[in-house]
């Protein structure tokens, strides 16, 4: 029997159906929590932030017609949304403390005690620094081709440009990371 596609169980989400949500949501939940995971460096951000593009495709779920069989490019492209939001919101908070004069420095998460969380998230911090000297359209496709695995038509519908732009801007951020020498199993 085959499989449902994302497109119905959107359509069923949309008419109040909460179980066709639910499907989605357990196909796709990791591949956005790994994505908001390499984008902020944080486990405990990277859960908050997943949960709020779930309730943010909850409450468009009726406005939101899927243009394609996978909902992915579309929470992807909402989770990046949420991600540079949230990184806003920080900022502008970081930047109010310090005029007021309250911090002086960033204040460890308390998560950040579980000693595997703190391997992991000093790893992925050194790969983003290396990977911050790319320019913000080709890490841009980095991250959706090679670590959240979209092919290159659903990375297009993700960034909104066309396929052709995509390979251009993959091809030059393989070269940009062969000279960084980090070139990933792409």
């Amino acid at each position: 029997m085959p499989a449902v596609s994302d497109r119905d169980l959107w359509d069923r989400a949309a008419e109040g159906d909460s179980e066709a949500f639910a499907q989605l949501y357990d196909r796709h939940a990791r591949a956005i929590y790994n994505f908001l995971h390499r984008r902020t460096g944080s486990w405990s951000d990277a859960e908050d932030l997943t949960s709020a593009v779930f309730l943010q495709a909850w409450r468009r779920r009726g406005d939101i017609v899927l243009d394609r069989d996978s909902a992915l490019p579309w929470l992807l492209r909402t989770a990046d949304y949420t991600a540079r939001n949230e990184w806003r919101s920080k900022l502008r908070y970081r930047r109010a403390l310090a005029a007021a004069h309250l911090i002086h420095s960033e204040v460890e998460d308390p998560a950040d005690d579980v000693a595997r969380r703190l391997d992991d998230d000093r790893r992925i911090r050194a790969v983003q620094a290396s990977m911050k000297r790319l320019p913000r359209q080709e890490l841009e496709i980095v991250e959706l081709c090679v670590w959240a695995g979209l092919d290159q038509a659903a990375a297009a519908v993700a960034l909104d440009v066309p396929i052709g732009t995509v390979k251009s801007r993959l091809s030059r951020a393989r070269k940009h990371l062969r000279e960084l020498n980090l070139e990933t199993q792409a």
